[in-house]
């Protein structure tokens, strides 16, 4: 999917993802070794986001899995079209011999709709396999997947094996809901993702709000450790940071201040308790003063990104 580890680097930092010269690595490492990548960390940490990222960076587009609970083996590989078979049934009267010529008709390849895993294998160049929260899934599901992440091929009894046309870059995700095998962490290569530093999370929303200045970006990464460092259901994740400066910038503000609560609170509170704790009378305006200092703490340090 790259050429070389510094086309990796320029085109993910074109996509506005920053990631660490060392995870720029393993990302390298894991396409050029053909291995799964396993992000595991706190929801909204960024790790669905890099997949994405990576997808864009080297041109090609995602093929997802979003796995929950319940999640079937026909939505995952595929099932075939009742319908559309039916139909055939209905235009290919007479034109069979027998029951079994109309049989080994309606299980071809033509009846069959792809589900995700297996349209990233009939790609006809690599794309990005994204198996997203696979911590929510059972162990069984979790075994559906060796297969495909060991040999790069699907099993189907009613036609046979579905060979890799490419070999897709797979990164699965989990929130660590539960604790995911030992031959999935064996296939793959382990990072584990947390929330960015405050200095790498102000570049990122500098990246998304160019126009805005540099202590509006380091007080927006402040804010951001203050709230995750308070006991909040829901911290709010990188994406939601970036919302909240968007929605500021919306509002003409440089800065929060304590008038911004009960308008910004949608961006920040997403559990009732949550939002509860933050209109208690000190609660929201003791996060401001915490963001405010660990701005200040940024703007002296050296090796601050400008």
């Amino acid at each position: 999917m790259f050429d070389s580890l510094e086309e990796l680097s320029t085109n993910l930092t074109s996509t506005g993802y920053f990631i660490d010269p060392v995870m720029t690595q393993v990302v390298f490492l894991a396409a050029k070794l053909k291995k799964p990548l396993l992000l595991e960390g706190p929801a909204g940490s960024g790790k669905t986001q890099l997949a994405l990222s990576v997808a864009a960076a080297a041109g090609t587009h995602v093929e997802r899995l979003q796995c929950y609970r319940g999640v079937t083996e026909a939505q995952a590989i595929g099932s075939f079209d009742s319908g559309l078979q039916r139909l055939y049934m209905e235009f290919s009267k007479g034109q069979h011999e027998d029951w079994k010529s109309v049989q080994s008709s309606l299980v071809g390849r033509d009846f069959f709709r792809a589900g995700p895993l297996m349209r990233a294998l009939e790609c006809e160049r690599p794309c990005v396999l994204l198996i997203d929260e696979l911590d929510k899934v059972d162990d069984g599901f979790e075994a559906l997947l060796l297969e495909i992440l060991s040999v790069w091929q699907l099993s189907i009894p009613e036609f046979g094996t579905v060979h890799a046309r490419s070999i897709p870059f797979v990164v699965l995700t989990s929130n660590e809901e539960r604790r995911l095998g030992d031959p999935i962490r064996r296939r793959s290569l382990y990072v584990r993702v947390e929330h960015p530093t405050p200095e790498r999370e102000a570049e990122i929303i500098a990246s998304r709000t160019p126009q805005a200045a540099e202590a509006f970006h380091r007080e927006m990464a402040g804010i951001a450790l203050s709230f995750r460092n308070y006991s909040l259901e829901k911290p709010p994740s990188v994406s939601e940071m970036i919302d909240f400066a968007r929605a500021l910038e919306l509002l003409g503000a440089d800065r929060v201040t304590e008038e911004h609560r009960d308008v910004l609170l949608p961006f920040l509170a997403k559990t009732e308790k949550d939002r509860r704790h933050l209109l208690l009378r000190e609660g929201f305006k003791s996060l401001l003063d915490d963001g405010a200092r660990f701005a200040e703490r940024m703007a002296t340090r050296p090796e601050v990104v400008k």
